[in-house]
């Protein structure tokens, strides 16, 4: 399916805030509420709508429970083999300090976003997941100091000479 000019500022007006009512989106996206409704309906249907989720402030969450440590770690395996590729994967992403798990080339085989209570939480993590028995052969952990951007939209091409949203 190719997406028109109206579903592209659709998904660039949920991106910014899923919270809308069909009504509101309607409006900032210049469509009756039914054709919105029918459009919004379709794009989740058909895939292009994954999830509607609430983004906690992790820098709240720190602020009440007082810890909480970000890391993002490089993962290189023995083998690069599909099978054992897979099995990391398969094993990763079952964790719950487990935030993103990425598949990265050049470079190490995995990048990891992990969410942790502290540097205990981070070695507990550690110990599950980068074992010679997943055939972890390296890891780099870097530790996140400052979050300078957190984004979650992704950047929309708009149709030539319709304006740019956002």
């Amino acid at each position: 399916m190719i997406l028109d000019s109206s579903d592209l500022r659709l998904l660039d007006l949920l991106q910014h805030d899923a919270s809308l009512s069909n009504q509101a989106l309607a409006e900032a996206a210049h469509l009756s509420p039914a054709t919105c409704h029918r459009r919004v309906k379709r794009l989740r249907d058909e895939g292009w709508i994954e999830r509607q989720v609430a983004i906690v402030s992790a820098d709240k969450l720190r602020e009440a429970q007082g810890q909480g440590l970000q890391a993002l770690v490089e993962v290189t395996l023995d083998v690069q083999a599909e099978e054992a590729m897979a099995r990391f994967e398969a094993h990763a992403v079952q964790d719950a300090a487990v935030q993103q798990c990425w598949r990265v080339s050049p470079g190490p085989d995995f990048m990891l976003v992990l969410a942790v209570a502290d540097m205990d939480g981070y070695q507990q993590v550690a110990a599950r997941l980068f074992t010679g028995a997943l055939g972890v052969r390296n890891v780099r952990a870097f530790f996140a100091v400052k979050r300078a951007k957190f984004d979650t939209a992704l950047p929309l091409a708009w149709p030539r000479g319709a304006p740019a949203q956002g």
